[in-house]
């Protein structure tokens, strides 16, 4: 790629995210300080923490976000230890099933843990069965713990990041710096927490930033636990009456500098001087054989997790196939007519059309733009490539809810880029708005292509009197299809489970994406929530192969693809 080319790709790139990410963000940020005749102010700001019911809510959304953020630590990190100091038996089919909570948006397994939860669900009843509960009087764990229920949600699904993030992590450490702390007189748990973590604190905070962000911001799960008391929920309550009312920007605006001063302090407490202590193994780690024991041990700590993780899952699956299930262990008629009605459904089936419609066209956007970016950081020595590389992944590290409420924004009627619906048809901005949350994918998946493929192959190409354009979709395309596979299929499958852009841009049930197909269905009255149990079962099966396939493809390196 000449430098010409180079610079064109960087031109384009910093007009798209000055378009469409900078300016949304922009622009909710000046509705929240602006006054109707124009002036600046603070009053919308100062009257948002006046009001204890806002409050409420950035308090509830921190806890959310911490505790699922420390949860998945918690759930991830000895997993991550045993996976990459120990060989056990089934450890690569244990290891590979660790990315299943992947397969299926939060909020539709809000469903299965509502099913379990719930006051006449499967726990309850096991409990009244045993004598351990009042059958009269059933405790209400949704309703009293409503955020306890979220927490648990969100962890159970979000905890794969970390594991990811950290077994990377930990395959970059030199064993040789371990070795060398044991011989010093530093064995055991010492090590690991004065040596070992130390050194891979830059993998746990990569994992645990995407995760807090996630987490802090999540709107469908509270919304199906009915769970009103968070920024989210109170955002998207917000929207309804969105003319004239500059509180839902007050509360966007507190929420994304709430994200951008979590993420600078854990960057500044992690991400910066251990980084250094960090890096290649420059040799290769001998793992040790599991004793009877140990191999116990891991076997059953990845198949405890595995099996509490995949409940919702199953109680979505359950869910889907019964006509009747209230008061019992187990649905008490089985059918599996919801399939073949959620497939008719005429709401359903619009909404596949059209997420395969807006997944497609967005991903494809994605891998057009996502090899320039990646040639240009991996292939050139263009001054600034680094920041291109930067802005790349800044999509991760924003609230997708935050983007999504900039997209309404500036869409409305009288805004700059109104244009972007089309009548009532939201094609436009939701295809824009998929194809900024999942480029990141993209990048990293083609950047990981190029980094392996020699550069001497390109330049015998060029010096056969290939152009460098043609060496380029000749020769190096075809060698790191397979990574570009790897982050096409994500980028399709999670822009076709997409919740918040979903949820808020699409406003016509003819338009609707299949998440927000879902949350109608679940919300309404009837087989309802069966028919959205369904669509979600098909929604995880397509899922589930799309990330298998990018495990296989990427292995270790899937973690990278959730990293700022």
């Amino acid at each position: 790629m000449n430098r010409t080319l180079a610079i064109s790709v960087y031109g384009i790139t910093v007009l798209f995210f000055t378009l469409f990410f900078a300016y949304p963000i922009w622009h909710t940020v000046r509705e929240a300080f602006v006054t109707p005749e124009g002036s600046l102010t603070l009053s919308y700001i100062k009257e948002l923490f006046r009001n204890p019911i806002y409050v409420e809510g950035l308090i509830n959304s921190f806890y959310m976000g911490l505790f699922t953020t420390l949860l998945c630590l918690v759930i991830a990190l000895p997993l991550a230890l045993m996976a990459n100091y120990w060989d056990f038996r089934g450890k690569e089919l244990l290891n590979s099933l660790i990315l299943v909570p992947l397969i299926l948006p939060p909020f539709v397994g809000a469903l299965g843990v509502r099913q379990f939860l719930g006051q006449s669900g499967v726990f309850n009843t096991f409990l009244i069965e045993l004598g351990l509960m009042d059958a009269e009087a059933p405790y209400d764990w949704l309703g009293e713990g409503q955020l306890f229920g979220v927490v648990l949600m969100n962890a159970l699904h979000l905890y794969p990041i970390a594991y990811l993030n950290i077994s990377a992590a930990l395959a970059n450490v030199d064993p040789a710096m371990e070795e060398a702390a044991e011989n010093l007189g530093c064995p055991g748990i010492r090590r690991l927490f004065r040596v070992t973590l130390p050194m891979i604190m830059p993998g746990v905070f990569a994992g645990a930033t995407i995760i807090f962000i996630w987490s802090f911001t999540e709107l469908g799960v509270p919304l199906i636990f009915d769970f009103s008391r968070v920024t989210s929920v109170q955002i998207f309550d917000g929207i309804k009456d969105l003319s004239g009312n500059p509180f839902p920007y007050a509360l966007v605006v507190v929420m994304l500098a709430a994200t951008v001063l979590f993420y600078l302090l854990g960057k500044w407490l992690f991400g910066g001087t251990v980084g250094a202590s960090t890096g290649r193994a420059t040799t290769g780690r001998s793992l040790k054989t599991a004793s009877p024991l140990a191999n116990l041990l891991c076997i059953g700590s990845f198949v405890l997790v595995t099996g509490l993780a995949v409940l919702p899952h199953l109680g979505v699956i359950l869910l889907s196939v019964s006509e009747q299930w209230y008061g019992t262990l187990l649905p008490q008629n089985w059918t599996d007519q919801h399939y073949f009605d959620a497939i008719g459904h005429p709401l359903t089936l619009n909404s596949i059309g059209n997420s395969l419609k807006y997944a497609s066209l967005a991903t494809a956007v994605n891998v057009i733009l996502g090899i320039a970016i990646a040639y240009v950081v991996v292939r050139t020595k263009l001054p600034g490539r680094q920041f291109l590389d930067a802005i790349s992944m800044l999509p991760l590290a924003v609230p997708g809810l935050v983007l999504a409420f900039g997209y309404l924004s500036m869409t409305r009627e009288g805004q700059p880029f109104d244009f972007l619906i089309l009548g009532e048809n939201p094609i436009l901005i939701l295809v824009i708005a998929y194809a900024v949350r999942r480029l990141p994918y993209v990048v990293r998946s083609a950047a990981a292509g190029f980094q392996q493929t020699s550069v001497t192959l390109e330049e015998a190409g060029q010096n056969l009197g290939c152009p460098p354009l043609k060496t380029l979709v000749k020769v190096t395309l075809p060698l790191i299809a397979a990574n570009l596979i790897a982050g096409g299929l994500l980028a399709f499958s999670f822009a076709m489970l997409e919740v918040s852009d979903s949820l808020i841009l699409a406003e016509q049930s003819q338009y609707f994406p299949i998440t927000k197909a879902i949350y109608a269905l679940v919300t309404s009255l009837g087989n309802g929530p069966h028919l959205a149990s369904a669509l979600g079962v098909w929604a995880m099966t397509f899922l589930g192969i799309t990330i298998v396939g990018a495990g296989v493809i990427l292995g270790k390196k899937l973690g990278a693809l959730f990293r700022v």
